[in-house]
């Protein structure tokens, strides 16, 4: 069943964010299991909202590729974020 996944990283900037993404070369090599990403910026920092096929998905990506990169990026100042998990009851992407 799909799921949501959401957080919060305070203080991480829209240039740390492009540059863990260009590490992960995500257009590039999808991640599997992944349906959308959404990041969003305000006064705090980012947030993130996705859609997986599963959390098992999620938690992979997260170790094997995401921590990584944000290693690499330099931008893991407060650690690792708490993520939020969801079933997804409905999704609905035109033109995606």
């Amino acid at each position: 069943m799909p799921v949501t996944m959401q957080q919060d990283i305070p203080g991480m900037t829209p240039e740390q964010y492009d540059r863990v993404v260009e590490i992960m070369n995500l257009e590039g090599n999808p991640p599997q299991g992944g349906i959308i990403h959404i990041a969003a910026f305000d006064d705090s920092g980012l947030h993130v909202t996705d859609v997986w096929e599963t959390r098992e998905d999620f938690e992979r990506f997260a170790q094997e590729r995401l921590g990584p990169a944000i290693q690499e990026a330099g931008a893991a100042a407060g650690g690792p974020p708490e993520s939020r998990f969801t079933e997804v009851h409905n999704y609905f992407a035109p033109g995606a």
